[in-house]
């Protein structure tokens, strides 16, 4: 017997059989049938342009329709220049097609790294592996963190910290937008964050024998406040709708947003952070970027004052983030949210 490679993406051109440790109980398995005939482009896309306009408010309508009823929309004239976008899928993937030896110098299984290469989601808690290794990376402030970042392939650093700066700056603009949604002022979000948060993970799904049988990621709902994801062309991520899950087809030049725990809290469940999860496919590989746009770890959150009365008490008790944070690496992804945690 091989000894077994850390990362699926090694370990892939070895076997012809999902290894017993990837494969889902029989319950918790993806349908790959319904998987054919439930792709859609249901999730509403909103147009930023006019976010800078006169048709504001009609915007503002569109992402608070989207954040009640969907938890997610995709966003396009989202601001981020393409050839930003370009360089960094271009450099993921170099990252990934770097040799083993190359990649392996920024593994760790500690969640709490600031840097660090990986697989599965939490190798020191979870039962099930997941079909996908990664690479997280803490991103504002970023001079607090581009000197651990992998100094290979040789434009990692500069490609990715242009496209850190110019998703936290869509990340504000969504924030004010949300906060304004939800009747509050403008920059209540931004100033619940304290000194403000963001990660940003490189997903790498590589080609599965046997994508019946195992997940990308499992169902889980993001603990942060929003998420904006990127990936490539290759269909993969599927969101709870209505009790159904719902293959969302990927769109060329736009950004997908979800609205994550924190946002929950503060909108007192106005909004609900909703459970998603990832596919594999045997024939593609599949990217996807997600960042992570989070309260500093010291910030208190709790539910808005503002979104409380006697019809709508408070759902839930304040907490600081970092206490949040260590509760959802340690229970590893499961069906219900972490938020349930918290309830007053």
């Amino acid at each position: 017997m091989a000894t077994m490679k850390p990362l699926v993406t090694d370990l892939v051109s070895t076997i012809n059989h999902v290894p017993s440790n990837f494969i889902r109980p029989l319950g918790d398995r993806p349908d790959q049938l319904q998987l054919q005939s439930t792709i859609h482009d249901f999730i509403p896309i909103i147009d930023l342009q006019g976010l800078n306009s006169s048709n504001r408010s009609q915007v503002i309508q569109k992402i608070e329709h989207a954040c009640q009823n969907y938890g997610f929309f995709q966003i396009v004239n989202h601001g981020v220049p393409e050839g930003v976008v370009a360089n960094m899928m271009k450099v993921s993937k170099e990252f990934f097609n770097l040799p083993e030896s190359e990649r392996m110098k920024n593994y760790s299984d500690d969640p709490l790294k600031t840097t660090r290469l990986s697989t599965s989601f939490n190798l020191k808690t979870e039962k099930v592996s997941n079909w996908r290794d990664y690479l997280r990376l803490h991103c504002h402030p970023l001079e607090d963190y581009v000197h651990e970042w992998p100094s290979n392939p040789p434009s990692f650093r500069e490609d990715v910290a242009e496209y850190s700066k110019q998703v936290r700056k869509l990340a504000l603009r969504l924030l004010e937008a949300i906060s304004e949604s939800l009747g509050l002022e403008k920059n209540y979000i931004n100033k619940a964050l304290g000194k403000h948060g963001q990660h940003l993970a490189i997903n790498y799904y590589p080609p599965c024998p046997e994508p019946e049988l195992t997940y990308g990621l499992p169902a889980h709902a993001d603990p942060n406040v929003i998420t904006i994801l990127l990936q490539n062309d290759v269909v993969g991520l599927q969101v709870l709708k209505d009790g159904k899950w719902i293959t969302i087809n990927p769109v060329p030049n736009t950004f997908i947003v979800n609205i994550g725990d924190q946002i929950q809290v503060i909108s007192n469940d106005r909004y609900k952070s909703v459970l998603h999860r990832a596919l594999v496919n045997n024939e593609k590989e599949r990217m996807s970027i997600p960042t992570f746009y989070c309260p500093s770890p010291d910030a208190i959150i709790k539910p808005a004052p503002q979104l409380i009365d006697n019809d709508h008490p408070a759902q839930y008790k304040e907490f600081d983030y970092n206490e949040y944070y260590k509760k959802f690496w340690n229970r590893g992804l499961s069906k219900e949210t972490c938020v349930d945690m918290f309830k007053a």
